[in-house]
């Protein structure tokens, strides 16, 4: 339950919380500010991202592309990806398997 994870700062205007976490697959939100960035990086796991609020402008590989309230998109394991929010918000990404550098 989110309740047994603490919120965490992950860099200016950034935030992270576990929400549900098993050791093939893990639940997480993270918060940004306007303006803030998730910095480009890649790892093994699986990502599923959904936008609960707000707006960003994602890189996931070669593409860029906008997304708000309501979408979702998978990043491929291994694939560089980051992005730039537009207007704070929330999104929760799902990870399989469950990133044990969160925990």
């Amino acid at each position: 339950m989110a309740s047994e994870f603490p919120s965490i700062q992950t860099g200016p205007g950034v935030t992270r919380q576990v929400l549900a976490d098993h050791p093939e697959m893990m639940v997480v939100s993270f918060r940004f500010a306007q303006g803030a960035e998730g910095a480009l990086h890649a790892h093994p796991h699986v990502q599923s991202t959904y936008v609960k609020a707000g707006r960003f402008r994602f890189t996931v590989g070669d593409d860029t592309f906008e997304v708000g309230a309501g979408d979702s998109f998978v990043i491929p394991s291994g694939a560089r990806h980051g992005c730039l929010c537009q207007e704070a918000g929330e999104l929760i990404d799902c990870f399989t398997p469950r990133r044990e550098d969160f925990l």
